[in-house]
C-alpha cells in the first residue's frame, strides 16, 4: 500500500507524520509526504521528533506533483488547505482529513512555539498509531483489494482522469482492449499516453478551454491499440463530482464492439451513420472513409449531384472529428453574387462599401477553430478563388476594406455538383486551388446508383414527415406498389426529390396506405426514359436473356430490363422461373 501525508507546505506536520509512519516499519506499506508547495523541513520539527527517537533530518520537502508513485491507496490531509486542494492521485485513493493546526503559526516566544510543535507531534503520533495499530489500515487494504478484484473482473474497460487529464484509474479490461499496461498509464496525461489520443480528439478536454458541463454521454469511436490495430469501442462517459458537487474528473467505460460492427455490416444491419441513412455497399464504404478523414485536418472535396446530401456528409466529418465541439459554418457559394460573397467569407469593415454600416466578421472568422463548408465551390469567381488560395496556404486574409491581416485555424470542406476537371480545362477553375481543396476527394453516389437504399430512405423520410406533422409513426405505411414505382424512378433530384415525393404523397393520402396514385405524376423530359422503360413489356425470353447476361443477378437483371426488383420477382413467380 502507498500512503501519502499531504499538507499545504511540506515542512512540519506532514514530515512528522511520515517519520512516525516510517518508524512503524510495516511490511508492504510505503509512506510518502508532500505539499501543494515544497519548502525546507522545519528545524523545530526535526528537533521535537529527535526528542522521541525519530530522525527526520534526512527527509526532504516535496511537491505532490513530483511524487514518483504509480498508484496511491490513501491520502491523509493534515491541514484544511490541503484537504480543499488535494488533487486526484493515481489509483483514486481514499482521503482522510486530520485538519490539524499549524504549530509554526503560533505567536510567542521560543518556548511557546516549541510547545506548539511538541503538542502537534504528540497528536500526530496518536493518529498514526491509531491508523496502524487499530486495524484501520488493514481494513482499508482489504477494501482496496476487493475494489480492484471487482474492477478487474468487469468485462468493460474503465479509465478515469482528473480535470487535468491525469489518469488515476485503469482496470484490467482497459489494458486488454487497448494493449497498454496499467503501470505505464496511471498518473500520466492520457493524451501523452495514447498516440492520436484514446478519445480520437473528440473529448471535452482536448482544448485549453474550460470543458462544458455534462453528466453522461454515450457513443462509439475508433481507437488504435498499442500494436496499431484499429478497433471500435462503445463508450459511456460520466462526470465525476466531489463531495461538494464540483467536477473532479471524468470516468469512461468502454467495450470492444469491433466484431459486432463487422458482422452487422456483413448482414446489412447497419442502417445509418452520423445522420446519413444508407446500407448499400457504396454508402458503407463512404461511412468508413468519413471515420478515417474525420481525425485529420486535411481539406476534403465532396463531389456529387444536387440533392445527394453533401452537407450531411460534411457535417458528419466535422462531428466525428476533434473539432466537433466548435462551429460548423456552411456557405452556399452559388447563392451569393461576387460582391457579397467576398464580404460573407472574409468580413468587412465599416464604410468599405455602400451598406457597410458596421464591422462584420466573415464566415472564416466565425469558423475559427472549427470547420467551414463551402458548398457549390465550382461557382466561385476567379478573384475569389485567388483569395481562397491564400487562406488555404497561409491561414490569413484581410476583411474587405481593411489592411489588418487576420489569422484563423479552420478546416475546409468543400462540395460541388460540377465536373471540376472540365471546369479547369475550360479555364473557369484554378487547377492549383483544386489540388488544395481535394487533398481527400470523396464521391457521394446518386440515388439511382444505390437503389437498395430507396426503401430504407423512404421509410426514414416518411417517419420524420409524420413526426413533423404530429401524426403517429405507424399511421401511414408505403404500399408495395408505391415502393415499386419509387424503385423504378431515375431520381434526377436524388434524396431531395424523394423527400418532396413523400411530402406530396402525405398531402394526398387520406388513408393509412400510401398508394402509387398519391405520388407525384411524371413530369419533364428527364422522366421520359423512365416512363418508356416502365411501359416495356416483359417476356420469358427477355427475362432469361437478362439473367444470363448478369450471371443470374436479379438486381442487375431488373435494372437492365428497366423494371424494379419487385416487378421482376413477381414476373418470375408468375412465370414459374427460378
Amino acid at each position: 500500500m502507498n500512503v501519502v501525508f499531504l499538507c499545504a507546505r511540506n515542512a512540519a506536520r506532514s514530515q512528522m507524520a511520515e517519520g512516525f509512519a516510517r518508524a512503524k516499519g510495516r511490511p508492504g506499506v510505503a509512506v510518502f509526504s508532500a505539499g501543494t508547495e515544497a519548502t525546507r523541513v522545519h528545524p523545530l520539527a526535526i528537533r521535537v521528533m529527535a526528542e522521541v527517537g525519530v530522525d527526520i533530518g534526512g527527509q526532504t520537502s516535496k511537491r505532490v506533483a513530483d511524487l514518483e508513485i504509480k498508484e496511491a491507496d490513501m491520502v491523509i490531509a493534515l491541514c484544511a488547505d490541503a484537504a480543499e486542494s488535494c488533487p486526484l492521485l493515481p489509483g483514486n485513493p481514499e482521503r482522510v482529513n486530520w485538519n490539524l493546526g499549524d504549530p509554526d503559526a503560533v505567536k510567542g516566544g521560543e518556548q511557546t512555539v516549541l510547545k506548539a510543535f511538541r503538542d502537534s507531534r504528540d497528536r500526530i503520533r496518536q493518529l498514526v498509531d491509531d491508523l496502524f495499530d487499530r486495524g484501520y489500515l488493514d481494513a482499508l487494504a482489504e477494501a482496496r483489494r476487493d475494489m480492484h478484484v471487482i474492477l478487474d473482473n468487469i468485462s468493460d474497460g474503465v479509465v478515469a482522469h482528473d480535470m487535468r487529464r491525469r489518469v488515476f484509474q485503469f482496470n484490467a479490461a482497459a489494458a486488454e482492449i487497448t494493449g497498454y499496461d496499467r503501470a505505464e498509464v496511471l498518473g500520466r496525461d492520457c493524451h501523452d499516453v495514447f498516440p492520436g489520443k484514446l478519445c480520437g480528439g473528440k473529448c471535452l478536454f482536448c482544448s485549453d478551454e474550460e470543458p462544458p458541463e455534462f453528466d453522461v454521454r454515450k457513443g462509439e469511436m475508433p481507437i488504435t491499440t498499442r500494436s496499431g490495430e484499429a478497433r471500435t469501442v462503445s463508450t459511456t462517459v460520466k462526470t465525476l463530482r466531489g463531495a461538494d458537487g464540483s467536477r473532479v474528473g471524468v470516468l469512461m467505460s468502454f467495450s470492444d464492439v469491433t466484431r459486432e460492427r463487422v458482422l452487422a455490416r456483413r448482414v446489412g444491419a447497419i442502417r445509418q451513420f452520423a445522420g446519413i441513412v444508407g446500407r448499400d455497399e457504396k454508402m458503407l464504404e463512404l461511412f468508413d472513409l468519413i471515420r478515417e478523414v474525420a481525425d485529420s485536418a486535411a481539406p476534403v472535396l465532396i463531389e456529387g449531384e444536387s440533392g445527394t446530401g453533401k452537407e450531411l456528409v460534411a457535417a458528419a466529418i466535422h462531428n466525428e472529428g476533434p473539432r466537433a465541439g466548435r462551429q460548423f459554418v456552411p456557405v452556399n457559394c452559388g447563392a451569393l453574387p461576387e460582391s457579397l460573397l467576398e464580404s460573407e467569407l472574409f468580413g468587412h469593415v465599416k464604410g468599405s462599401f455602400t451598406g457597410a454600416f458596421r464591422d462584420k466578421k466573415g464566415r472564416f472568422e466565425l469558423a475559427d477553430g472549427g470547420t467551414i463548408f463551402l458548398d457549390e465551390i465550382g461557382d466561385l469567381t476567379p478573384a475569389t478563388q485567388v483569395k481562397l488560395m491564400r487562406v488555404l496556404q497561409e491561414g490569413t486574409f484581410e476583411r474587405v476594406g481593411s489592411e489588418q491581416t487576420t489569422r484563423v485555424d479552420v478546416r475546409v470542406i468543400s462540395a460541388t455538383n460540377k465536373d471540376l476537371a472540365q471546369e479547369i480545362e475550360e479555364g473557369r477553375f484554378r487547377d492549383d486551388l483544386y489540388y488544395r481543396l481535394s487533398v481527400v476527394p470523396l464521391y457521394l453516389p446518386p440515388l439511382r446508383e444505390r437503389r437498395n437504399d430507396i426503401p430504407l430512405l423512404a421509410e426514414h423520410v416518411l417517419a420524420r414527415a409524420l413526426k413533423d406533422a404530429g401524426r403517429a409513426a405507424d399511421s401511414v405505411t408505403i404500399a408495395p406498389e408505391a415502393l415499386d414505382r419509387m424503385m423504378s424512378h431515375e431520381w434526377p433530384g436524388n434524396v431531395r426529390e424523394l423527400q418532396n415525393w413523400i411530402q406530396f404523397a402525405l398531402i394526398k393520402c387520406r388513408g393509412s396506405s400510401m398508394l402509387p396514385e398519391h405520388l407525384p405524376p411524371p413530369r419533364g423530359a428527364r422522366d421520359a426514359p423512365a416512363r418508356k422503360r416502365r411501359r416495356r413489356g416483359l417476356s420469358v425470353e427477355l427475362v432469361r436473356q437478362a439473367l444470363r447476361e448478369t450471371a443470374d443477378n436479379k438486381v442487375e437483371a431488373a435494372r437492365a430490363l428497366g423494371v424494379s426488383r419487385a416487378t421482376l420477382y413477381r414476373f418470375l413467380a408468375d412465370a414459374g422461373i427460378r
